[in-house]
């Protein structure tokens, strides 16, 4: 079978949906178990808030790296609607706004990466995982949305304002 390049996003999104619909399922039914233990017999899971908020975490990150490619992050599309007549002036505004979001990408992977590399030596109190992996998912997530903005910044992708975006 062979893909295409319009496939692999669907593919990637796929996972994405269904990464974050495991992370979300298992942290439901632990912190169900662990209230039904709590208030029905006087004890709990210790490990299950650790593992919820682990799984909280990387659920999040990967939502907001799925998002981005959709243009479904928090957009102030006023200016670029306004300005549509001017295409040099929203040319001009997309390159700083693709540029921006590398640079905030760059800050934000540069962040997480220290923070993964302090917690590579310490561990989880309750279940022992490396500490590391909770900022992991925040560095992955920079470096793909900073590659995903770089590329439009490249091939000079035009910012889509289609998908109910109003000039207010």
């Amino acid at each position: 079978m062979t893909t295409t390049s319009s496939s692999r996003p669907h593919r990637l999104l796929r996972l994405a949906n269904w990464a974050m619909a495991a992370c979300l399922g298992v942290m439901a039914v632990a912190v169900f178990i662990n209230v039904v233990l709590r208030y029905g017999f006087g004890s709990g899971v210790a490990a299950s808030e650790e593992l919820s908020r682990l799984l909280f975490v990387w659920m999040v990150f990967i939502g907001a790296t799925a998002a981005y490619p959709l243009g479904e992050h928090m957009a102030f599309t006023s200016l670029l609607g306004a300005l549509q007549r001017k295409p040099l002036a929203v040319r001009l505004l997309t390159v700083l706004i693709r540029a921006l979001v590398v640079l905030a990408s760059v800050l934000l992977a540069w962040g997480a990466w220290q923070q993964v590399v302090v917690g590579m030596d310490s561990h989880s109190v309750v279940l022992g995982y490396p500490a590391a992996l909770l900022p992991l998912p925040a560095f992955l997530c920079a470096c793909a949305i900073g590659v995903m903005a770089l590329i439009e910044l490249v091939r000079n992708r035009p910012i889509q304002l289609g998908h109910g975006a109003e000039v207010e």
